[in-house]
């Protein structure tokens, strides 16, 4: 709470005029899978509307079941103001979506604001979207990513134990990361490269984040 009110502070030394939400990923994704404390979500809520700002969540790469839940936020009982998704709701072309309540929308388009992009309501990646949710749905997948997920934690944690380059295995569901280093803690992206480079060779893609 603490460094939330030191966040707040800073960014209202540096804002004039109010300001209208606040956007974050309940998991910082491509930072390195870092996980927000448990009551962070619900307290950056509470300032939100203390404020009078909405609270938008990012779950493009934490959404569609990946970390053991369908929402990430769903944890930490909040609902967003607005919800950002793309990515796995896509399977693979260019589809996103933005949620939102039917009171803020009606107060948007009150407002004047038009929301339209080049490939708005297209009927091809809406029916992906829609397949993608009933396989989903069908095939139980978050569940799945669940119980493998708790697996394959367990396997990358006996992996840190064995080898010193593995700083640490932190994550949620399947949307894990493994942090490589040397001496201890400092990251070590030569190691990481070079591991990378290896499970591609085997058949396996991931990613590396510096």
């Amino acid at each position: 709470l603490t460094e939330l009110n030191d966040a707040f502070d800073l960014i209202d030394s540096q804002s004039t005029g109010s300001l209208a939400a606040f956007v974050a990923e309940p998991i910082l994704s491509s930072g390195g899978i870092l996980e927000l404390p448990q009551g962070y979500l619900a307290a950056l809520q509470q300032k939100c509307r203390e404020r009078g700002m909405l609270l938008i969540l990012d779950e493009a790469q934490t959404g569609i079941g990946r970390t053991g839940d369908m929402f990430a936020f769903q944890r930490d009982g909040v609902t967003p103001d607005i919800l950002t998704l793309s990515k796995t709701i896509g399977a693979g072309l260019p589809l996103s979506a933005v949620m939102t309540t039917a009171e803020i929308e009606e107060a948007a388009h009150d407002k004047g604001f038009l929301f339209y992009t080049t490939h708005v309501s297209d009927p091809l990646p809406a029916a992906v979207g829609v397949a993608v949710l009933d396989v989903v749905e069908e095939e139980k997948l978050v569940d799945r990513a669940q119980r493998l997920g708790e697996k394959l934690f367990e396997g990358l944690s006996r992996l840190k134990q064995r080898y010193e380059c593995v700083g640490d295995v932190r994550g949620r569901g399947l949307l894990l990361g493994v942090e490589i280093v040397k001496d201890g803690k400092v990251p070590d992206h030569q190691l990481g490269a070079t591991i990378a480079a290896e499970a591609f060779g085997r058949g396996l893609s991931m990613n590396i984040v510096k």
